[in-house]
């Protein structure tokens, strides 16, 4: 479990870091009047790498500087009944989907924390290609019928022609995904890369089949969000909590020695496997830099849940019903404006 830090000493924490950074940062710290709380929820327990960084905005002070006091929670997958009740309730902000806009939940994304998707589609020694998933166990771990791997299983057999109907989809517990591939109890899962890299390492022949950025590269993959009443009701809160993330997305490109060790604590994994999984997510853009979100890219992810089945066109709701686009860009100011990192803008 992570050490939790007092208030009163992250407050000095945060002047120290300004003092010693000069007047550009001391700027961007708030007077704080009171720390108002929050319940930030992240959608694996124990997390992936790709989802450390509310770990790091509050281990590193960054949430208390911006008045925030961020309690963590984790789920057993974003789309588990207790992240939707989360969500729906607002109890907690977490990753939201227009799936669920489209079925009745009064929710809203108001920032993209991972646009892209991080894990690749991995399989066992023999499977060669999509086709030969055919009559396999393929994971729906998270959350079973309509969770995440479900739904990226069904990508990848579409990919070959195929349908559900043409394998079989075992729901287990997140955590199980590579140990169930490592113990061919599952022939198929997507895996993010900290576990595609511990998994070869436990039997080598696993292996991608496909990246599913480059399966789905329009897909939007992980966007915070929540009750759409709470939002309208602390939206100052959530600008500056969204803010503080962006603060921590940015440093994760730019401070592999702050960032490794609350990897590293957070995940449970080995340095080894933390630094390579971040190598990789940073190659590929995973992590937003700004807002995180776009229209044509959510717009391209209802269209294609709608055409999977997952919303009926009827009730097929549009990117503003989705997405407060407005309020992450308002986090993107408070962190300091738009930038580019390498490659990377979104």
């Amino acid at each position: 479990m992570m050490q939790t830090t007092s208030w009163r000493g992250v407050a000095l924490l945060t002047l120290a870091s300004c003092l010693l950074a000069g007047p550009a940062t001391a700027q961007t710290a708030q007077p704080c009047a009171t720390m108002r709380k929050i319940n930030i929820g992240v959608s694996v327990s124990p997390p992936n790498v790709v989802h450390t960084s509310p770990y790091i905005a509050k281990e590193l002070g960054i949430f208390a500087k911006h008045c925030v006091d961020a309690n963590i929670i984790q789920f057993d997958g974003g789309g588990s009944p207790a992240a939707k009740a989360a969500a729906s309730q607002g109890s907690a902000l977490v990753s939201v989907s227009d799936i669920a806009v489209g079925n009745g939940v009064k929710v809203k994304q108001i920032w993209g924390l991972a646009p892209r998707m991080p894990q690749a589609y991995a399989v066992g020694p023999d499977i060669k290609t999509a086709a030969d998933l055919k009559g396999k166990r393929l994971s729906a771990s998270g959350g079973g019928v309509g969770s995440f791997n479900w739904a990226m299983g069904r990508e990848v057999l579409k990919s070959a022609g195929l349908t559900p109907e043409d394998a079989v989809f075992l729901s287990a517990a997140t955590a199980a995904r590579m140990p169930g591939l490592v113990a061919n109890q599952i022939d198929a899962v997507a895996l993010h890369p900290e576990d595609l890299y511990l998994g070869q390492q436990a039997k080598p022949g696993i292996h991608a089949l496909v990246q599913l950025a480059d399966l789905l590269p329009n897909y939007m993959f992980n966007a915070y969000g929540g009750s759409t009443e709470w939002i309208a009701r602390e939206r100052p809160l959530m600008v500056d909590a969204m803010a503080a993330l962006i603060e921590a997305n940015r440093l994760i490109y730019r401070d592999e020695a702050k960032v490794i060790p609350i990897m590293v604590t957070a995940t449970g994994k080995p340095k080894e496997a933390v630094e390579f999984a971040r190598k990789a997510l940073i190659a590929g853009c995973i992590w937003s830099v700004n807002e995180g979100m776009t229209p044509e890219r959510t717009q391209w992810t209802i269209d294609n849940n709608v055409e999977s089945g997952y919303v009926e066109a009827a009730r097929k709701p549009t990117v503003e019903q989705v997405s407060d686009m407005k309020l992450a860009g308002e986090a993107v100011e408070k962190a300091g404006g738009r930038v580019t990192i390498g490659n990377c803008k979104d």
